[in-house]
């Protein structure tokens, strides 16, 4: 999916905007625990989520919240990294 075909569609789903945002697929529930990003309509946890495409294009065009989201993404990933050593460490 590219840029211009993003822009023709009303809402999109995680795969296509997280391509869009410059972020992993995975990444796409991280943003949303962290309020970095907000789903259509209150979403049941286990419905497939969307969102809409005039919101995602001004947040990939916002360098302020690519910082917060980048930041926060980073810190998840260490912190996993972390509790995954700490997990493979005997006792």
């Amino acid at each position: 999916m590219n840029n211009e075909q993003a822009r023709h569609t009303g809402r999109m789903k995680p795969e296509e905007a997280a391509y869009v945002l410059g972020v992993q697929p995975h990444d796409i529930p991280i943003l949303i625990r962290a309020k970095l990003l907000k789903p259509l309509a209150n979403p049941p946890p286990n419905a497939v989520k969307y969102f809409a495409a005039t919101k995602i294009q001004r947040l990939a065009a916002d360098e302020q919240w690519l910082e917060k989201a980048t930041k926060n993404l980073n810190n998840y990933w260490a912190e996993q990294n972390k509790n995954r050593k700490n997990k493979k460490q005997p006792e």
